[in-house]
Order: structure tokens, then C-alpha cells, then sequence
């Protein structure tokens, strides 16, 4: 810009106050899961690992599920041997996925689908993975295997976790194991591991110290991947 001067006259250039960035928008993050997510009857869904996790990341979180549901598992089936009303796949469409996509997606279940065939718990897995994708193509995913109130789950539930933890690896999608990471050790009932002060009586769900622990697992094993930080792509 030119102007008039005092007594030296000439051009005199404004420049433009640099403009600060503000501050970027937080993550936005979905959990899909069961009681470990959402809370079982009578528990507070904000007193979860999920939220707590998202606490210590600096994630906004969106929780979605419902207690005693799975890939499978769920409410009444439509039809003998069908998957049930309220399996996760409903649950997403219900719950998560009519919402702008967010930057990353993470599916913890099989917990409740220990007594249903794992390759069926597996087919249902990718099913529900394969739609979220199609849905949200820029958005991340992680996958968490089931969880468990001690140190011997049965053998169902260790088919279903390598089912899961195959199907991720087929699909390039993280995958974080607590049973093979020993979050929770030991039994309730015989006072031996760290169960006794993270584990209800009902030897199943965690005490709402129990979800801070498991979140700072999660918070440590997503730290470790790379994934603390999820930006969807554009």
C-alpha cells in the first residue's frame, strides 16, 4: 500500500499480524463393546475403561454397545440359530453409525460370544468391520480382544480371541489382547493376582478402580502403536 509520509514521503508497507492457530479439536473416538465398555446393570457408563482411557488421551469419546451383547451375542434372535436382535452389528447401526464419521473406531467384544462357534463369531466380526469401513473409509479401527475376570478363561473364549486376532491381522487392523497381555491376574475367589482389588465379587466385571487400571493398559498399548494421536483421512 502507498501513502503520504511526513517528511520523507515514499511507499509504506503494512504487514499483517501473524495469525495464531488455535488450538486443534481433540480426537473424536468410538468404543463398540459389552459390559466392559458400557457398564453392566447398575454401574455408570462413565465410570468405564473407555472413558477413562479417553481421559488420559485427550479423546472426545462416543461409548456404544450393551451389557451381555457380542458379535454374536445379544438379545432375543429372530430366528432359532440366528444372530441375535441386539449383536454389535445392530448396535453399530443403531448407535454409531447414522454419526458424522469420527477418527477412529475401536471394537472391544467377544467376551460374551465364548459359547457360540468362533468362526461364527469371526464371520460376524468381519461383517461388522467390512460395513464400518464402507461407511467411514478415513476413519481408523482397533480391535480388542476379549477381556476376562481372571487368568483362566476357557478354552471358548481363547478360540474366539484368536479368531479375532487372525481376522485383524488379515485385515490390517490393530489388535490389542488382554488375555495374552495378563491385564487382569489370578481369581477373585482364591485372592491371588491383582483380581482381588480389580474384580467384582461377581468374578466378571471390573471395579471402577479395575477400569482405571485396564484404561492405563489400553492407554500404554495404543501409546505403543502409534495411535494415540488418530486423525481421520480425507
Amino acid at each position: 500500500m502507498t501513502g503520504c509520509g511526513g517528511g520523507l514521503g515514499g511507499k509504506v508497507e503494512h504487514k499483517a499480524a501473524p495469525v495464531k492457530a488455535g488450538p486443534s479439536a481433540p480426537p473424536v473416538v468410538m468404543f463398540l463393546g459389552d459390559s466392559y465398555t458400557v457398564g453392566e446393570r447398575g454401574s455408570q457408563p462413565e465410570n468405564t475403561y473407555a472413558p477413562a482411557a479417553a481421559r488420559l488421551l485427550g479423546w472426545q469419546v462416543i461409548a456404544g454397545g450393551r451389557a451381555g451383547t457380542g458379535f454374536v451375542a445379544g438379545g432375543t434372535p429372530r430366528l432359532s440359530g440366528t444372530r441375535a436382535k441386539d449383536a454389535f452389528g445392530e448396535l453399530f447401526e443403531a448407535q454409531l453409525g447414522w454419526r458424522p464419521a469420527p477418527d477412529m473406531l475401536v471394537v472391544s467384544g467377544g467376551h460374551n460370544d465364548w459359547h457360540y462357534p468362533a468362526p461364527q463369531v469371526t464371520q460376524a466380526a468381519r461383517t461388522l468391520l467390512t460395513r464400518a469401513h464402507q461407511r467411514w473409509p478415513g476413519t481408523a479401527m482397533l480391535m480388542i480382544g476379549p477381556m476376562w475376570g481372571n487368568d483362566t478363561p476357557p478354552q471358548g473364549a481363547l478360540a474366539v480371541r484368536d479368531g479375532l486376532r487372525a481376522l485383524a491381522a488379515e485385515l490390517h487392523i490393530p489388535f490389542i489382547d488382554p488375555i495374552a497381555e495378563h491385564w487382569i491376574t489370578g481369581n477373585r475367589n482364591t485372592g491371588a493376582g491383582n483380581a482381588p482389588g480389580f474384580i467384582k465379587p461377581d468374578g466378571v466385571h471390573p471395579t471402577i478402580d479395575g477400569h482405571r487400571y485396564l484404561a492405563t493398559k489400553l492407554a500404554d498399548d495404543i501409546r505403543r502403536l502409534g495411535m494415540a494421536h488418530p486423525a481421520r483421512k480425507y
